[in-house]
């Protein structure tokens, strides 16, 4: 039993990006009250007003305002608000279903259903490289 590698029953192709075979998955916080723009270029997912989880494909931000296109082609202007509809549906995970034509990922599905907004404890993604202040 020494010599057994416990993990030869795995599939490497299974393994989902951020993923460790064996240990149970992370749970993610962020802040609550997270810049949008910030949590959107993060999580890669947008909440359409009907409730369909479209996957974000480019996000150009120009200001206030930031244009972002999903993967089935549309194109969304939106502004950077933290209690916008977008914001708080991310927050509260007011979701139906993904979008059949984005085909979101299951792997990210799963990703941000472990992902958690609190009031005062994880994230701000304020010290993400690459970010303009």
């Amino acid at each position: 039993m020494w010599g057994v590698d416990r993990m030869d029953h795995i599939d490497p192709k299974s393994i989902q990006p951020g993923e460790t075979p064996g240990l149970p998955a992370k749970k993610k916080y962020y802040r609550k009250n997270v810049d949008l723009f910030l949590l959107l270029d993060k999580i890669k997912l947008w909440p359409a007003a009907r409730g369909i989880l479209h996957g974000i494909k480019e996000i150009k931000i120009s200001g206030d305002y930031a244009f972002i296109t999903t993967h089935c082609g549309e194109v969304i202007k939106t502004r950077n608000s933290r209690t916008s509809r977008a914001a708080r549906w991310l927050r509260n995970k007011w979701i139906a279903e993904p979008c059949k034509r984005c085909k979101v990922p299951q792997w990210k599905l799963d990703k941000y259903s472990r992902t958690y907004f609190t009031q005062h404890y994880g994230s701000d993604l304020t010290d993400r490289p690459g970010q303009k202040r």
